[in-house]
């Protein structure tokens, strides 16, 4: 098996996985597959938690993906991996040291581990309208959109999933415009507060 093919069946996996155990993702996916695009190639970003990204980034690396850069935010931090024609991958994890105490990453990770995502984040090209219908379909939001209409990134999680009496996944809607492709620290900050009232999680 070529690495190429490799990649695609891990990623698959995964994603196959996500969808498996998030409501939200399968009614996305059951919309896509009806014009025949499917789940997958909507996917901007995975992300995975773990208390040692370099160690969960190596699968990866011997892949073909690539860092990219780091974010830092207040008790935790986040390395960004590329590939073309892929969708990046966001690690993040709690800082080791004192920082790290406030966060709510190593909880999830103790309970679900790093082998699942924590979650997809699908592009759309307008994102109240495709909340507008996730919510007709019965998916709810865990907070307001974050990012300014007309700004180069918009994002919302949906309300997470449980599993184990615990919030599991989310999926996240991201539009995105001017060409950016990157991500914005201050709102990845405040889409990880917007499911903090399930602390310790």
């Amino acid at each position: 098996m070529t690495t190429a093919h490799e990649l695609d069946d891990l990623l698959a996996a995964y994603v196959s996985d996500f969808v498996a155990r998030n409501a939200a993702a399968r009614t996305l996916k059951k919309g896509l597959d009806e014009v025949g695009v499917g789940f997958s190639p909507s996917a901007d970003h995975l992300t995975f938690r773990t208390d040692d990204i370099d160690r969960r980034a190596e699968e990866f690396l011997r892949l073909g993906y690539a860092f990219s850069e780091t974010i830092q935010y207040k008790d935790w931090f986040a390395k960004v991996y590329r590939k073309p024609g892929y969708p990046a991958l966001f690690i993040d994890q709690a800082y080791a040291d004192e920082r790290g105490r406030t966060s709510i990453i190593p909880g999830w990770v103790k309970r679900f581990g790093d082998r699942t995502l924590h979650h997809i984040a699908v592009r759309v090209e307008d994102i109240e309208r495709a909340m507008d219908r996730l919510q007709q379909a019965g998916i709810r939001f865990a907070g307001p959109i974050v990012g300014a209409r007309g700004g180069p990134l918009r994002q919302v999680f949906t309300v997470p999933e449980d599993a184990e009496g615990a919030a599991f996944s989310v999926v996240e809607l991201t539009e995105r415009h001017e060409g950016y492709q990157g991500f914005s620290p201050p709102q990845a900050d405040s889409l990880m507060r917007s499911t903090v009232r399930k602390r310790g999680t």
